[in-house]
């Protein structure tokens, strides 16, 4: 599983640099540039919403119907939406993922580009500021590479303490060198706090989301659903808001730690930081689904119980690790949009002669800062809504298959699943139109009908609710899923009990909130910030 995510990521690392790297060779101007991330960006959010729609309308109807209804067993051959369910951990959480932290990525490069670029060339740092990122990212990938082999040297230990393992290791290898290449570039070493900062709060926030979606939390969970799934949901709201604060608090402490050694430059350091070893995180990561569609091809091939045993154990795990990733690029997500929304401002500053004013008393700044909290509720109300009107259709589908196919719950017939994959297809790829339609063009209002100001609180209010939102979805999502098979290990009852019923609602009602809403924060944040820093020209 390991050896399978590792590719994903160090694909990801390799592309990620090697794109910036060649559009930098041919023209190193910041309007080129940054038009490379901004691709980057409008990919990534229609991979990760699309991809998001597709994989929980295909698990929140196969579970509705098959679980809940006929009570048959999680990925029972017998269920037609399976294939569908199955597919979906691979377009939305391997190649969803993938596309989410390839922006991040990209994006922390550009924006230390974008902001030494507006140094000046009067400065003799210019250059060496420009060519830093670059550098970080090229160590960052042989430190991850390096961390990939760590592995061979950590099979005898537990998999999950392998994983983050050898996530620490990849670290460490990257912040030797680092430290060298700044000093000999800079003659100081501020800047190499920034990045250090940055790795720090990346490692930081992943042990906070760690303990929430594994702990303490989740045994207390699977105890409140006990008393039946509207305590389950309760609770499962309740700890998806108290998971915010610590990595909130933590970010803010890394901003304030590269700031003051960098300045808003330190700021996309920290963000590069975060990042640079980001395809040993990715191979943790893709841990997941991986483990995930195992355990479904193990029951659909009518594997023994111990079989099964096995994949629930490192399925388990993997949920831990997608929790993990998925507070580290919302952690990632609010350092880049920092960075870039820098980046915006010291451009507009270029371009205009004087410095936009972001001062709170300046009622066009008030009024983007709400407009701009506006924007991640809206996005996550319209993916919310785009995967129950999916997943009904998946619904109504496999209870006519049940119907209909003489057989079929006797396992004597064969499901249609290719019906059930194409009514998620048609759905994905028509329900993600709105929000990434929206996420480009309210920017663009918000600069031409507002004023740049009111633009800059936009993007203020937008990042500071997308990530508390991102947070609390994602880690809400992750408690849901780890009651349920901690439930299923045989605790409070075990499988078909109470219990278990009141979870398995939970963890249905969880996995939009964290496989589809939660993660699209990410990508807004990041996409509306580039399309106000490629666009700024035309809104002046």
């Amino acid at each position: 599983s390991f050896r399978g995510g590792s590719v994903m990521g160090l694909t990801v690392a390799a592309l990620g640099l090697g794109g910036v790297a060649l559009v930098y060779w041919i023209n190193n101007t910041p309007a080129v540039i940054n038009g490379f991330a901004m691709g980057a960006s409008s990919i990534a959010l229609f991979a990760r919403i699309g991809g998001g729609i597709y994989t929980k309308a295909a698990d929140v109807g196969a579970d509705i119907v098959g679980k809940t209804e006929a009570g048959i067993p999680e990925d029972d051959p017998r269920n037609p939406g399976v294939i569908a369910d199955n597919v979906g951990d691979n377009v939305g959480d391997t190649a969803g993922m993938g596309a989410d932290l390839f922006e991040s990525y990209v994006g922390s490069i550009i924006a230390g580009i974008a902001l030494a670029y507006a140094w000046g060339a009067d400065n003799p740092n210019q250059t060496n500021g420009m060519l830093l990122p670059l550098a970080l990212a090229g160590v960052g990938l042989v430190a991850s590479v390096l961390g990939v082999w760590s592995m061979k040297l950590l099979r005898g230990m537990e998999p999950d303490k392998a994983l983050h393992m050898s996530t620490y290791i990849a670290g460490v290898i990257f912040a030797i060198p680092t430290y060298f290449i700044i000093t000999k570039m800079f003659g100081s070493a501020n800047y190499f706090y920034c990045v250090i900062a940055g790795l720090l709060t990346g490692v930081a926030v992943g042990m906070e989301t760690d303990y929430y979606t594994s702990k303490a939390p989740i045994i207390h969970q699977a105890e409140t659903s006990q008393s039946g799934p509207a305590t389950a949901i309760i609770n499962g709201v309740a700890v998806g808001f108290e998971s915010v604060c610590l990595p909130m608090i933590t970010i803010v402490i890394g901003i304030g730690v590269a700031h003051k050694y960098g300045d808003l430059y330190g700021i996309a350091l920290a963000a590069l930081g975060m990042l640079a070893t980001i395809g040993i995180v990715m191979a943790t990561d893709s841990y997941g689904p991986i483990t995930d569609n195992a355990g479904g091809l193990a029951e659909m091939a009518g594997e023994g119980p111990e079989i099964r045993k096995i994949t629930d154990k490192l399925d388990a795990i993997g949920n831990t690790t997608a929790a993990v990733g998925k507070g580290f690029a919302i952690g990632s997500a609010a350092l880049t949009a920092l960075a870039l929304f820098a980046a915006f401002a010291q451009t507009a500053e270029r371009l205009t002669g004087s410095a936009i004013n972001m001062q709170i008393t300046n009622v066009d700044v008030v009024m983007g800062l709400f407009l701009g909290a506006v924007m991640p509720c809206a996005i996550a109300a319209m993916t919310m809504k785009a995967v129950g009107r999916a997943a009904n259709l998946m619904v109504l589908e496999i209870r006519r298959q049940f119907k209909e196919i003489k057989g079929l719950l006797e396992g004597t017939a064969k499901a249609d699943s290719d019906t059930c994959v194409d009514i998620v297809t048609t759905a994905a790829l028509k329900e993600m139109i709105l929000p990434g339609v929206a996420a480009v063009i309210a920017p663009l209002l918000v600069g031409k009908f507002l004023g740049l100001s009111a633009l800059g609180g936009f993007l203020a209010g937008a990042t500071i609710t997308g990530v508390a939102l991102g947070l609390m979805m994602s880690n809400a999502g992750a408690v849901w899923d780890n009651a349920k098979k901690y439930i299923e290990q045989g605790h409070f009852g075990g499988k078909g009990s109470d219990t278990h019923t009141a979870a398995v609602i939970g963890d249905t009602v969880g996995d939009p909130f964290k496989d589809t809403s939660g993660p699209a924060m990410n990508i807004l944040i990041k996409l509306m910030t580039i399309v106000s820093l490629v666009f700024l020209p035309a809104l002046i």
